[in-house]
């Protein structure tokens, strides 16, 4: 239990530092890309492109965070396989923590009392659920299960990936969501995994369970990186803990035999409802960061502000025309009113050959 706890802060530790590296690397690709004045980093609908997300993923500090990623993933695993899913992955959410100290420092955020409160609140949630945990489950599950969980990635991930980048700019705690589900059903398929203990390559790479690992741990990364480049850091961290808490720990209860220790159900599942509230009251309270302007808004708003300008310049001549006028002298004003046509005059006749031929 100790080893599997130790493991389990490691990795949120990783977690925690390499979202926040991730969210540097993605701003500064956002940064470059509206200096640009390109309009390829954006979508129709608002949202980055591929190109944008694949841009911000070569930043030095977004290959860091990855690097960071990739070894906390390794830790979590580990964690899944010693721990009750509700206990591991609850500790390794709580890099949400992490996260929201180290944009401090890093990304000049600021976070209000009821941010702080809403951590306090995940913290509290962890010891209660370190207190309640039992043995985990076996684990042992029939291959139809792992052929469900395959599929099921594949639905969330191709299905999600669609709804972001039809929703653009407004996906940002949708995409930390699926991202945190995606990184759920990853657990999930750690601990089914056949193959792994004792190791049996055949078993292994004829698992269904392995394919799921890899299209949920790679789906999830892709939309984590959406969500960093688009809204608040703690807000898509936020979500990414609902999302990679919740389902797990509910699976790990009903689907593979985790269990609390024998009159402590009670504190484990308020542990658990706390846990998730705090995480949500962080991405409630937490304010949205500035992003950069796309191209095609400043290429709107440089418009607008030319338009702007030429019809205030045209209503000033015309203000000054008037008072020019106003100031005649009154003979020219008699001048002009004996000067005017009388009718059938040709004067209609010169204003129809003044105008511009269409």
């Amino acid at each position: 239990m100790i080893i599997g706890l130790l493991t389990a802060v490691a990795a949120s530790a990783c977690y925690g530092t390499g979202s926040v590296l991730q969210a540097v690397g993605s701003r500064k690709s956002a940064r470059r890309e509206a200096a640009k004045a390109s309009t390829t980093g954006v979508t129709q609908h608002g949202g980055p492109s591929l190109s944008s997300t694949a841009k911000a993923a070569v930043t030095w500090e977004f290959m860091v965070g990855t690097v960071l990623d990739f070894i906390g993933f390794g830790l979590g695993a580990l964690a899944a396989r010693l721990l009750p899913l509700f206990l591991s992955q609850t500790v390794i959410s709580a890099n949400l923590v992490i996260t929201a100290v180290l944009s401090i420092k890093l990304l000049g955020i600021r976070l209000g009392r009821a941010e702080w409160g809403s951590i306090a609140v995940v913290c509290s949630a962890l010891v209660l659920l370190a207190t309640a945990a039992g043995p985990e489950g076996s684990g042992h599950t029939p291959i139809a299960a792992h052929w469900w969980l395959l599929v099921a990635s594949l639905v969330l991930i191709g299905g999600g990936t669609l709804v972001v980048r039809l929703l653009g700019s407004r996906a940002a705690i949708l995409a930390g969501l699926l991202s945190g589900l995606g990184f759920g059903a990853l657990g999930v398929g750690v601990r089914v995994l056949n193959g792994a203990a004792p190791f049996h390559l055949p078993s292994l790479l004829t698992d269904p369970a392995l394919y799921a690992i890899l299209v949920a741990g790679i789906g999830g990364m892709y939309l984590h990186t959406v969500a960093l480049q688009i809204g608040s850091v703690n807000g898509a961290t936020a979500a990414l803990v609902v999302g990679e808490t919740v389902v797990p720990g509910i699976l790990g209860v009903v689907w593979l035999g985790d269990a609390s220790r024998p009159g402590f159900a009670w504190v484990a599942v308020l542990g658990f409802v706390v846990a998730v509230a705090g995480a949500v009251g962080v991405a409630w309270f937490g304010e949205p960061e500035p992003t950069p302007e796309a191209p095609h808004q400043q290429q709107n708003r440089s418009q607008n502000h030319n338009q702007n300008h030429v019809q205030s310049h045209d209503e000033n001549q015309d203000e000054s025309g008037n008072r020019g006028r106003a100031k005649a002298p009154s003979g020219a004003t008699a001048e002009a009113g004996g000067a005017r046509p009388a009718v059938g005059d040709a004067r209609p006749e010169a204003s129809l050959a003044a105008t511009p031929e269409r």
